[in-house]
């Protein structure tokens, strides 16, 4: 399936270069009030002032004031900062692998790396009764960069290697026996189940510093990769025949390409859980105002990420209160919508 991606066309005398850079300026200040009102809203409001007081004044001996304290520093900032650093690494993989495997429904998934971190928790909460997610965040990041290589490894093998198709038919093989293991294991233990069915939720809630430090190093080494990676897939997605004549090593790129994903998929995912259809959306979201060139494309993906899955935390905060829906379950309502559309939109241009 294709489907075809306009890009807006620029003011007569503007150009295109100068409207994407625009738009990146805009993202960010739209991030950054994003990011306010993440501090703001909550079971409790909180107004500007009151966040600012939080963040940088001193409560003294005023109890409310040190209530205020409390909400600021140790509940809205981390998740916030959580928010922001798994959204661009999970929007930025999105891209990443819709680019190398030039199929645009897919999501960072299909590397296996969702499935490979929820059976490395279920394993990690069975085998050694680990409840903390700082304790199992390293096991569901190990699993899912276990995948991740099991699957290029799969793909890189017999007559097919280095095919796209090759790459998502191992990584839906992969998928599918980990997530039967996964619920094997999970139904033979009542406490395992109940991890699982909370981190599987996807959340940016009650995870400390200790985990964002860990996910941020992990993810700024993946960034750092899909940077370097970026001429390399708008060459690839020219075709891999097109890609070889210009020189490029097509096995060098795919695999700094995906260990990219996994680095930056993986950590975000072991961080909060699977977050489904993010990288879907805000790759489809941002070619539509980028275009095909993958090193503007990347950049608005990343963004775009931070962006949506702040709003879904929010949204999840507003929708029950004053009890919360995860941001996991809030992006797959809206993304789910989002995949039909998508599906219907290129089935239509097709007749």
């Amino acid at each position: 399936m294709v489907v075809e991606q306009r890009v807006p066309e620029a003011a007569p005398g503007e150009s295109p270069h100068r409207r994407r850079r625009l738009g990146l300026a805009g993202l960010l200040v739209l991030l950054a009030v994003t990011a306010v009102l993440s501090l703001v809203i909550g079971a409790r409001s909180l107004t500007p002032a009151e966040v600012w007081q939080g963040l940088f004044g001193d409560p003294g001996d005023d109890q409310r004031l040190v209530e205020i304290t409390l909400i600021v520093q140790t509940l809205r900032v981390p998740r916030t900062v959580l928010a922001i650093v798994a959204g661009i690494g999970l929007g930025v993989a999105g891209a990443l692998i819709q680019g190398h495997t030039r199929n645009p429904i897919a999501d960072t998934g299909l590397l296996g790396v969702n499935s490979g971190a929820s059976f490395a928790v279920v394993l990690s909460v069975y085998l050694f009764g680990l409840q903390n997610p700082v304790q199992y965040m390293w096991f569901a990041f190990l699993g899912a960069g276990v995948a991740g290589v099991v699957v290029f490894g799969l793909s890189s093998l017999g007559r097919g290697a280095g095919n796209p198709l090759t790459l998502a038919l191992a990584g839906q093989g992969v998928t599918v026996f980990l997530a039967a293991m996964t619920t094997a294991v999970a139904l033979g233990d009542k406490q395992t189940l109940d991890v699982l069915r909370f981190w599987n939720a996807g959340s940016v809630q009650g995870v400390g510093f200790d985990v964002i430090m860990v996910a941020a190093i992990f993810i700024g080494v993946g960034l750092v990769l899909a940077l370097i990676n970026l001429p390399v897939i708008n060459l690839l997605n020219l075709g891999d025949d097109v890609a070889r004549g210009l020189g490029v090593n097509i096995v060098a790129g795919r695999t700094v390409g995906v260990l990219a994903v996994t680095l930056l998929a993986g950590a975000a995912t072991a961080a909060c859980g699977p977050i489904a259809f993010l990288g879907l959306m805000v790759a489809h979201v941002a070619r539509w105002f980028t275009g095909p060139d993958y090193r503007w494309l990347v950049p608005y993906a990343g963004l775009l990420g931070a962006g949506v899955l702040l709003l879904g935390d929010i949204a999840g905060r507003l929708v029950v209160r004053p009890a919360e829906l995860q941001a996991g379950i809030v992006i797959a309502l809206i993304g789910a919508p989002f995949f039909a559309v998508l599906v219907w939109l290129g089935k239509f241009r097709q007749t």
